[in-house]
């Protein structure tokens, strides 16, 4: 699996990984048997990813490039906040309204599309 370092501490050598399958956060935490390399915020990495009581462990993890992406960290939180500036704004905009037709063997109602299906 690859990801970004979203946060890292040098001193306890300990990190949080964005997954690129944008599931679960990975955490790291290096051990004295698990040497690896020291991580830091916007580092791109590859690591061996296992679920230990639902939680998301990188292991193994290799250095591929360092620094790639510094500002992730405040891009996403300041994303966040610009979407819910506009979600407060205008709240119909937060909503996306699909219409519905009801089935009734005839191929088109209220404008849509339906296609009947055999009972």
């Amino acid at each position: 699996m690859f990801g970004v370092v979203l946060w890292s501490d040098s001193s306890d050598q300990k990190a949080v990984i964005w997954c690129e399958d944008h599931g679960d956060l990975a955490f790291y935490r290096q051990t004295g048997s698990q040497k690896g390399p020291s991580l830091d915020v916007g580092d791109w990495v590859q690591f061996d990813l296992v679920t230990n009581r639902n939680q998301r462990m990188a292991t193994n993890p290799k250095l591929v490039k360092h620094g790639i992406c510094p500002d992730l960290p405040d891009v996403l939180l300041h994303a966040g906040d610009a979407k819910l500036r506009q979600t407060q704004a205008d709240p119909a905009s937060s909503a996306k309204i699909v219409p519905f037709a009801r089935a009734t063997g005839r191929k088109e109602e209220a404008g849509v599309l339906v296609k009947a299906y055999p009972a």
